[in-house]
């Protein structure tokens, strides 16, 4: 892997790990509301490192809680939607015939529409959470995968050691399951590790919307969109958590394209 791709695999576990562990080692709480701190700047004097928001909550402290939210709700929607589109693009290229056509119609219907609305259309459906966004983030993401292992299945089942698990009696599944799974799996991780970036994105999309978490939990999205009001008087309140949401995915978005390149090809699916 590259330099560039190490750097950012560094970068993204010293936030996640920041994120989980922040209530081991910060004083401040994220939801701790102080009306003498309110829209403080940024200041090691004051003991608010990176300033306070319009009640006087810590900056710092709701990044570090956000960051928590938004990557896990993020890294979860990934994970359902690659374990969907990878079921089922299995089946639609193993057993191709009517199968495959009403699947991949499925596939040319969701990715016909833009994903952020499309999850915002979902999103609307359901009472707005954590859930919802995962989900919504989901259930439009799922297509993306399903279509590149199926084109991978396609050249795959037509391998000689699959050949060679139907000559010795092998039941479909079997086949499925054992041999083209395996060689399916390096090619679904590698896609989700380059979507994560845009899955940060549309999930901070849907929070400054409202229909992520819910106050008093803290996003990046919902950060951004309670301190656009003060943008001017005080712009390290939207500002902060924009850079946050810049840096994570870039980061994932510069990791997932040195997997690609490390050797791994996303057409082919070979090393």
């Amino acid at each position: 892997m590259a330099l560039k791709g190490k750097v950012s695999g560094i970068v993204l576990i010293l936030i996640m790990a920041l994120s989980v562990l922040a209530p081991l080692f910060y004083p401040h709480s994220p939801s701790r509301v102080d009306l003498n701190s309110l829209k403080e700047a940024p200041s090691f004097l004051t003991g608010h490192i990176l300033g306070t928001d319009q009640e006087g909550r810590d900056i710092l402290a709701r990044l570090l809680a956000g960051g928590k939210v938004s990557i896990g709700v993020s890294f979860l929607a990934a994970f359902f939607a690659m374990t969907v589109g990878l079921s089922v693009g299995l089946v639609s290229g193993y057993f191709g015939g009517k199968v495959d056509v009403a699947l991949m119609a499925a596939v040319d219907l969701i990715l016909a529409f833009p994903s952020l609305l499309l999850a915002i259309g979902v999103s609307v459906v359901l009472p707005p959470g954590t859930l919802t966004v995962m989900l919504a983030i989901a259930s439009v993401g799922w297509a993306s995968f399903a279509r590149l292992v199926r084109g991978h299945v396609l050249s795959v089942r037509e391998a000689q050691f699959v050949d060679a698990a139907r000559a010795i009696g092998a039941s479909g599944p079997r086949i499925l399951w054992a041999h083209i799974l395996p060689q399916c799996i390096p090619l679904a991780l590698t896609l989700m590790a380059v979507k994560l970036g845009g899955y940060i994105i549309t999930e901070a999309s849907l929070s400054f919307l409202g229909l992520g978490a819910q106050p008093p939990n803290a996003t990046w999205g919902a950060m951004i969109s309670q301190g656009i009001a003060y943008i001017y008087a005080a712009p390290w309140i939207a500002v902060l958590p924009g850079l946050a949401i810049a840096l994570t995915a870039f980061c994932f978005n510069v990791l997932g394209e040195a997997l690609a390149d490390s050797g791994y090809d996303l057409k082919t699916g070979k090393f």
